[in-house]
């Protein structure tokens, strides 16, 4: 009888498997895995109504929030404690605390794992003890990993810089995908009398929320009729959250028209005019990928993840990091552009999305990871095996 093969997904909320996991679900499960599912509980849980077959286990010993050693230990005691019980085949690890504790976890109990690095969040950005011991837990949890696959090649290289994983089992792919089907190019179902600018995402400084409410301000100057949206909200368990008072001061002095969160931001992507993301780091941004796959021209930093999202004047522009005037300079220079020369930019950013970002592309290169690591023999000695065809060129293992 043929052996069903138990892989193990393990994420810091449940929100990010429904957002961003839902294509690896779909080809495992079509390909016959036995899926687990190992995060913390929340409304997101919903994900079961289409993969009934796949387990759920609650994950509740983690704090997204600080480093309490404590609470790390639980942590790590609770994910060796559930490998122990439900023995996969394989983890696969998703965002930072999984990585680290789950990957601790499953080679203490000789499980085979892959990490997923996602971005390299808040401890990254800045410097301190956080960092280093951040540093020092990367280092031994991919000690005994069978691959590490980060979401850009900037992440790839400066952790292979840093020596906190071989460079001969470290992968970059672009993102965790977008479907190209659900976000398509939309007509308008409202147009404005000035530029639409819309910022999507998380409100944290580290998002660059404050380069873009202040690029905002010099835009209006040359331009009043410009508007610029925020759509999202703010995220307390992160030390770069915006107040809720700034948000107000800035709604009332009505720089920006604060849309709130939405569970589907596609209407807002199409009666905008260009999405702005002026992030100080990412893993790779999957609302600029949503953005490009509906046609829309992109403005971002020239920073890890952001960078790849542009072809220079072709889909958008990259501008410099932490510069509000560089962003504004960037905006002036879209909103003067004619309909058809924007109409152009966002018909290549289709395109580049449909050859580089399309969650199938990306789902197909993890399940040959998946295949590799459990060791199924479709593979031969030439290491370019690993890698399909539409994505050679596109994932790098150098």
């Amino acid at each position: 009888m043929k052996k069903s093969f138990t892989i193990a997904i393990v994420a810091n909320t449940t929100w990010n498997i429904y957002n961003f996991r839902l294509n690896i679900l779909q080809i495992l499960t079509k390909n016959q895995y036995h899926v687990i599912v190992i995060a913390p509980e929340d409304e997101y849980k919903v994900y079961q109504q289409k993969f009934p077959m796949v387990k759920h286990i609650p994950l509740k010993q983690l704090s997204r929030k600080g480093m309490n050693p404590f609470q790390e230990v639980l942590l790590c005691h609770e994910l060796f404690q559930i490998f122990k019980r439900e023995k996969p085949d394989l983890v696969i690890n998703y965002t930072i605390k999984p990585n680290i504790y789950g990957g601790i976890a499953a080679s203490l109990l000789k499980i085979k794992y892959l990490c997923v690095v996602t971005g390299l969040g808040y401890t990254f950005l800045h410097n301190g003890l956080v960092y280093s011991a951040s540093k020092a837990l990367y280092r031994m949890a991919f000690k005994k990993a069978d691959s590490v696959i980060f979401e850009n090649v900037d992440d790839k290289n400066l952790f292979n810089g840093l020596n906190l994983v071989e460079e001969r089992k470290s992968f970059s792919v672009k993102g965790c995908g977008v479907d190209t089907l659900y976000f398509q190019p939309m007509l308008k179902t409202k147009c404005y009398n000035g530029f639409v600018f819309c910022f999507i995402g998380r409100f944290l400084w580290d998002k660059g929320i404050g380069e873009f409410v202040e690029a905002a301000k010099i835009v209006r100057q040359k331009s009043p009729s410009a508007l610029f949206w925020l759509v999202g909200e703010r995220d307390e368990n992160n030390p770069s959250c915006v107040s809720e008072e700034q948000i107000k001061i800035w709604e009332q002095e009505q720089i920006i028209v604060n849309q709130g969160f939405a569970t589907d931001v596609r209407p807002f992507i199409r009666n905008a005019d260009s999405i702005v993301l002026p992030s100080y780091r990412e893993g790779m941004p999957t609302v600029l990928a949503e953005a490009a796959a509906m046609s829309k021209p992109i403005i971002t930093t020239d920073v890890a993840g952001c960078r790849e999202m542009v072809d220079m004047g072709k889909n958008g522009y990259i501008v410099s990091v932490k510069s509000a005037e560089s962003l504004a300079d960037a905006m002036l220079k879209m909103l003067e552009l004619p309909a058809a020369q924007l109409a152009k930019m966002g018909a290549y950013g289709r395109r580049k999305v449909e050859k580089e970002f399309d969650n199938r592309l990306i789902a197909d290169f993890f399940l040959k990871m998946v295949e590799k690591s459990i060791g199924k023999n479709v593979y031969n000695k030439n290491p370019n095996v690993l890698i399909p065809n539409f994505l050679k060129a596109k994932v790098t293992t150098s």
